[in-house]
């Protein structure tokens, strides 16, 4: 809208009946409101105010401006107050691919139901900077260095172990040289970590393949091209389904997924989440 700048300073100076104390609000020259306000008698070829000794006195004219330019700046404050509101009612999150599309986007309906509160994902694994990517919180496994500026909130600890198909099991069990090792870049030391950590060397194969990303590692798995290292929050639900098998257990891990946060105190929408993390979490560890 043309001349915005110029009704607004109208209204200002309406409602206080004073250049002077409508220039202090606005943070301008006395000169400059009233430049403001002549441009707009001009533009409208209608008188606005009168002075009156130090003060201004709207006229006719200027009285019913004033009515709708009220109308006007109070539905605009109130629209401001909806979208802060709206942002408020919002979480922007950042979680790495595999727990989001495995485990959190699944129960993220169930949080919304019961909070109204929004919360706008984002995949990535590692290191994040929350202020820059304009994020308020990340769900990661803490594998790897984070700095002391955030605040870190355990979740639970990992628990891996290989898993596989029913089906590739009852062709494999018996002859467990012949399992094919499945790899995934992302996660390149999933299986010497649990070679390490377990007392089972059973898989004792030469026959591999790696992947590119742990999601696609670990439906190879359900599709039955061999056996994969699965974190226990990812294979949760596959397991319960009957698609995939953990032959030899789960057995705990170093690491633990966590929630990074900002130093400061978590907003209230930001506990109520994180706290919905924890409870659901609590389920994320194996029999």
């Amino acid at each position: 809208m043309r001349h915005l700048k110029a009704f607004h300073i109208f209204h200002v100076a309406a409602s206080c009946t004073s250049y002077t104390q409508a220039a202090e609000q606005l943070n301008l020259t006395h000169g400059a409101v009233s430049k403001q306000i002549k441009t707009l008698e001009n533009l409208l070829d209608q008188t606005l105010f009168h002075r009156q000794s130090r003060n201004v006195v709207l006229t006719e004219e200027g009285k019913l401006l004033h009515t709708y330019t009220t109308q006007a700046f109070n539905s605009l404050s109130e629209g401001v107050t909806t979208l802060e509101r709206m942002k408020n009612q919002s979480l922007d999150v950042s979680c790495e691919p595999t727990l989001t599309m495995r485990w959190l986007m699944p129960k993220l309906e169930e949080f919304y139901a019961q909070t109204q509160i929004d919360v706008r994902l984002s995949t990535a694994g590692g290191a994040i900077n929350l202020a820059s990517a304009g994020l308020d919180l990340a769900i990661r496994r803490n594998d790897f260095p984070i700095p002391e500026q955030y605040n870190v909130t355990p979740l639970v600890t990992e628990w891996i172990g290989p898993v596989c198909s029913p089906a590739y099991w009852d062709n494999i069990q018996n002859q467990l040289v012949n399992a094919k090792l499945l790899h995934t870049e992302t996660r390149p030391c999933a299986w010497r970590s649990w070679f390490e950590h377990s007392k089972s060397a059973q898989l004792a194969t030469s026959a591999e393949q790696t992947f590119a990303h742990f999601y696609f590692c670990l439906q190879a798995a359900v599709d039955g091209l061999g056996i994969a290292i699965g974190s226990y929050p990812l294979v949760e639900q596959e397991l319960e389904r009957g698609n995939l098998v953990a032959p030899f257990g789960f057995i705990s891990t170093p690491q633990q997924y966590v929630v990074i946060t900002q130093k400061e105190e978590a907003s209230e929408n930001q506990q109520i989440f994180i706290d919905w993390l924890k409870d659901k979490f609590q389920s994320c560890v194996p029999n």
